[in-house]
């Protein structure tokens, strides 16, 4: 039966209640529409912290409240927002949409309702409309003011610069110092105050829109980008904190995140009272029970965030709004909450296919005023993506043809609203105010077309610019153009965008936006992998750009660190200072411009611009070439890195004042090395970029259109080499003489002019008492033994040395049964070793050996070496023999063990791991040092975290980022087998491969067939160490 209306009748006008009984209308008659009724006032806070009151009628569902307020803002995609308050219990929720709004805030007259970000995508390029970005960056400056968006001291002083820029513009000292005094981004801001502005001198030229762009680009990659956290417990009632991201469920503890439960994994979420419940998907590699349980604080903080998870599942992983659930005959079980609204796929398609007019918006703390950039028509003007604002600098007839129709338009709703100033959207429907203004422009999409074919056709109609444009992408424009005042070189490092294995940012280029269906978390690093160029010869130019960040990052350590340190202590002579800092900064100068223009070849490479259809980037020879002959000129300050570290070390010697400060400094988090390492690190990058030209020569073919420059560029670096490796060799064995000497206690004259490091390593020295751990260092001169002492310190206590003149060595297994058992007769004493396995007993042998034939050929026996007891043996060795086998094993697990010193040295690991180091693994260490991005998981965890890893001195050093100065965490990986996943262990990725020691087991993916080589190739350098022949094969031989 069709529907029927009723025509109001007089005494209905006169407000007489309606009869219920038969209805006397003909057939096709539709009754009227409902009168608003009684209104209600509602408070809303925007995210600029202005008020604005909206009049809804009593029974209106939350979704004419979130309309109003999207249409009082002119906000197109208002499906990333939502509205939340504190309910009775005075926890904040979320308005549901559904619901009627008066049935959810019982007393509107005391809440105010918040307008905040809700759902935050993967991708601040999946925003297409400025309006949109810059209330995103407010949520990002609300929530670092609140403390929620944490992260370091750099990154913190970024965003701030970049919100600063936004406010007030260009860099004025006067101005910045003044603002910064009023405006307060953070708690305790004075003290990146000098930080922010070194930032913000840097973002010259650019407009509010781009710097709203660059904030979101840093923002979200910090871990706590759109977290919010969740107290709970987990079964063993653990406390932790549980939230919710476009990824699925995430677990963090404090601010870390511990695990992440991606929505492909997740079969049903529920909860049962306080019980949050996540029911997973079966998986034989996952250690995880099928169903996780967690407590937290009530029922109502339960279903609470069940209902967000709920919503977020929704919107990022379905492609239309769920309808709703049938209505239960008899009983209903269960919640019937449901998601309400356009899911992101929706967003994207609305967004795309509709033709907005421009429509200017107030930036309140700017005083720039900013237009929509998604036109009926694209912009015939070359702009950036964020200066999509740049119409209404520079074209004056149409920006005030807009503010005209735009107060036209406002007149009109005043004088409808009768004075209603409140809500000027309040009498719109929902819809009306979604509509646009204008004809909508056909265009090619309007086709069913698989989302490539579309993402690849150029289409003028469209209202989308054309992704050919060279400029279309804010990374290009600062990078190969750098005009208009794009960022100088020194926020070149920083800023996480120029990033070249980051995902493409520009709204213009990103298939992202092309094809919402990829933004499916799953499959995320498959769509990455495809965007990006995947011959070799990019992996090697990538290769210099990641070594190149991390080896910038190590001149800081001097140039910033060292040298801020330095300048508040007075412990350190002018001259001294002078040849240190003079001589790194023209270095750190130089380097700084030279990763600049290797981001910004390799974002041309990666096709963020139409250069890469030429093939005119596709190559790295040229601006290795170029760079390397400028290189040449920072020889002079090159040949004084030997005059700087004996100075150093001198005056350290001399004065315990300036060795006390060094030790302090070292124990900074970002002194992740031994000082003296820093010194030697730009004779080490010499060699890097040897070995990168040898390998870009041996892949190309003599006719590669950059064979001729990378053969020339080869041969520039190996003459610069030759003429600096003799000191370089001398400088490693002074370096590493004094790094000993910090990790040795009972001696006077470690360092003397002749004396060569070989070998050190753990043996086992048999005495009275078996066996006994020692830790040997062999030098071309002198055998030490030592053993790990007791005290704070952790230093090793010398026990005796054997002169190599006149020393004979041989094996005596059978004479004293035990296996790998040496026995090593001095003039005055012998004693009987034994390695842990016959490869380490071969290594000692060869190398002991080898000592004993240089011994031979010198002038006679060693200077005396022990400060006490001629007799070569230290009084107290009897009671550190005394040393309880329960302390030894406690020691061996305790890698991490926080002391006065350093504790994770090379030397400290070998004592731990029951293995050895050789002067010839500590050179190939030097020349296999490797940077990027991995992803690791541990055996028991069920899914992948991405991490900047540093390779280096034998040691995997892990970042969140490649900006952070300091490491989160490190991995020794001498001992460690490496190896490929089994079947049995179902890890069904690429380029993964396994590190594992006793019982200790990790895996790390890469992201191309040549990186995934280049990792096994350096950490096998350091897992399985090369005997001293097989090592010299391939090696110039160290003139010991």
């Amino acid at each position: 039966m069709g529907e029927t209306e009723q025509r109001p009748t007089a005494g209905s006008r006169l407000g007489a209640q309606e009869n219920a009984g038969i209805s006397t209308l003909e057939h096709g008659q539709k009754p009227p529409m409902t009168t608003p009724g009684k209104l209600v006032s509602i408070k809303i806070q925007m995210l600029d912290d202005t008020q604005e009151t909206f009049d809804i009628p009593q029974r209106a569902p939350g979704k004419v409240l979130h309309d109003a307020v999207c249409n009082h803002l002119n906000l197109v995609e208002g499906d990333y927002f939502g509205l939340e308050f504190p309910d009775h219990k005075k926890m904040m929720v979320w308005l549901d949409l559904l619901k009627p709004v008066m049935k959810q805030i019982r007393r509107p007259k005391h809440i105010v309702v918040k307008f905040v970000v809700k759902f935050f995508p993967p991708d601040h390029a999946q925003l297409q409309e400025e309006l949109t970005r810059y209330l995103f960056a407010l949520q990002v400056k609300q929530d670092l003011a609140q403390g929620r968006l944490t992260c370091n001291d750099t990154s913190t002083a970024l965003l701030i610069s970049h919100i600063v820029q936004s406010e007030i513009g260009d860099f004025d000292e006067t101005i910045d110092r003044e603002h910064l005094a009023k405006n307060k981004y953070i708690p305790h801001q004075e003290a990146l105050e000098d930080k922010i502005m070194e930032f913000h001198r840097n973002h010259m030229g650019q407009t509010p829109a781009e710097s709203d762009f660059q904030l979101l680009e840093i923002a979200r990659r910090l871990e706590m980008y759109g977290i919010r956290l969740h107290p709970a417990k987990d079964r063993e009632g653990t406390k932790i904190n549980l939230a919710v991201a476009n990824t699925g469920i995430l677990v963090f503890q404090g601010h870390t995140k511990i695990n992440a439960f991606n929505w492909a994994k997740v079969r049903k979420l529920s909860f049962k009272r306080k019980r949050f419940l996540i029911k997973l998907r079966p998986d034989v590699n996952s250690s995880f029970q099928d169903t996780l349980e967690f407590l937290m604080a009530s029922r109502d903080f339960c279903k609470s965030f069940w209902k967000i998870c709920v919503e977020h599942h929704a919107f990022f992983r379905l492609f239309e709004e769920p309808k709703p659930k049938p209505k239960p005959v008899l009983f209903s079980r269960g919640s019937s909450f449901r998601f309400s609204g356009r899911t992101q796929k929706q967003v994207l398609d609305y967004v795309k296919e509709g033709g907005h007019k421009k429509v200017q918006f107030e930036r309140k703390h700017s005083k720039i005023h900013s237009i929509r950039s998604l036109t009926a028509q694209p912009s015939e003007q070359h702009t950036e993506v964020p200066k999509q604002s740049a119409r209404a600098y520079g074209d004056n007839n149409d920006a005030a043809a807009v503010q005209s129709c735009r107060q036209g338009k406002e007149l009109k709703s005043s004088a409808e609203d009768t004075g209603q100033h409140k809500s000027p959207s309040l009498k719109k429907s929902p819809k009306e105010g979604r509509k646009v203004d204008g004809a909508v422009v056909s265009t090619v999409e309007e086709e069913e077309e698989p989302a490539k074919d579309r993402m690849q056709q150029n289409r003028p109609q469209s209202q989308q610019p054309s992704t050919g444009s060279l400029t279309g992408s804010p990374h290009l424009s600062e990078l190969s153009i750098n005009s208009q005042g794009g960022p100088s070189v020194a926020n070149m490092t920083l800023s996480p965008n120029l990033s070249p294995d980051a995902k493409q940012s520009s709204p213009l280029v990103s298939p992202l936006l092309n094809d919402p269906s990829c933004i499916r978390a799953d499959d995320e690093e498959e769509v990455k992998r495809k965007r990006f160029p995947t011959e070799k010869a990019y992996f090697i130019a990538k290769e210099v750009a990641t070594t190149e960040r991390t080896y910038l990052k190590d001149l800081e350590v001097i140039t910033s660190w060292f040298q801020s340190a330095a300048s508040k202590e007075d412990c350190m002579p002018e001259t001294l200072k002078n040849l240190i800092f003079s001589n790194f900064e023209p270095l750190h100068k130089f380097h700084t411009g030279f990763l600049k223009e290797i981001e910004q070849r390799l974002a041309l490479w990666e096709g963020r611009s139409n250069a890469h259809i030429k093939g005119d980037y596709q190559r790295i020879g040229d601006v290795m070439l170029k760079n390397i002959q400028s290189m040449k000129q920072l020889t002079i300050h090159l040949r004084k890195h030997n005059e700087i570290l004996m100075e150093l070390e001198n005056g350290i010697k001399n004065s315990r004042k300036l060795e006390t400060f060094c030790r302090d400094f070292e124990l900074q988090k970002v002194c992740y090395l031994p000082l003296n390492t820093f010194l030697l690190r730009p004779l080490h990058r010499l060699m890097h970029y040897k070995q990168i030209m040898e390998r870009l020569c041996k892949h190309y073919p003599p006719s590669h259109i950059d064979f001729r420059d990378s053969r020339a560029a080869l041969a520039e670096i190996s003459e610069m080499v030759a003429q600096l490796h003799g000191n370089m060799i001398k400088m490693e064995n002074f370096q590493k003489l004094h790094e000993l000497k910090k990790d040795l206690i009972g001696m006077d004259n470690l360092v003397i002019p002749g004396r060569e490091f070989i070998r050190l390593g753990s043996l086992s020295k048999l005495s009275g008492k078996g066996l006994q751990q020692r830790m040997f260092f062999l030098f071309n001169d002198i055998l030490l033994y030592t053993s790990r002492g007791l005290t704070a310190s952790n230093q090793f206590k010398v026990h005796g040395h054997l002169p190599l003149y006149g020393m004979t060595m041989e094996e005596s297994e059978e004479e004293w049964g035990v296996p790998h058992c040496l026995t090593l007769r001095g003039q005055h004493q012998s004693i009987v070793v034994a390695a842990s396995t016959r490869a380490e007993m071969d290594k000692w042998t060869e190398d002991i050996q080898m000592a004993i034939d240089l011994a031979e050929k010198s002038s006679g026996p060693a200077p005396e070496l022990l400060a006490s007891s001629p007799d070569n043996k230290s009084p107290d060795e009897t009671t550190v023999d005394q040393e309880s086998e329960d302390d030894l094993s406690a020691s061996r697990t305790s890698l991490e063990r926080q002391s006065p010193h350093r504790g994770n040295t090379t030397v400290h690991v070998c004592w731990h791991r029951n293995t050895s180091v050789s002067m010839i693994d500590f050179s190939i260490a030097v020349e296999n040092q490797l940077s990027g991005n991995l992803l690791r998981k541990f055996k028991n965890s069920n899914g992948w975290q991405k991490l900047w890893v540093v390779f280096t001195n034998f040691c995997m050093f892990f970042y969140k980022s490649h900006q952070d100065n300091h490491p989160l965490a490190s991995l020794p990986l001498l001992g460690y087998s490496l190896t490929l996943p089994s079947e049995s262990e179902n890890i069904h990725k690429d380029y993964v491969f396994k590190l594992h020691f006793k019982s200790h087991v990790y895996y790390f993916r890469a992201e191309s067939e040549y990186t995934f080589e280049r990792w096994m190739e350096v950490i096998r350098s350091a897992t399985s160490s090369a005997s001293r022949t097989r090592a010299l094969s391939h090696k110039e031989p160290h003139a010991y």
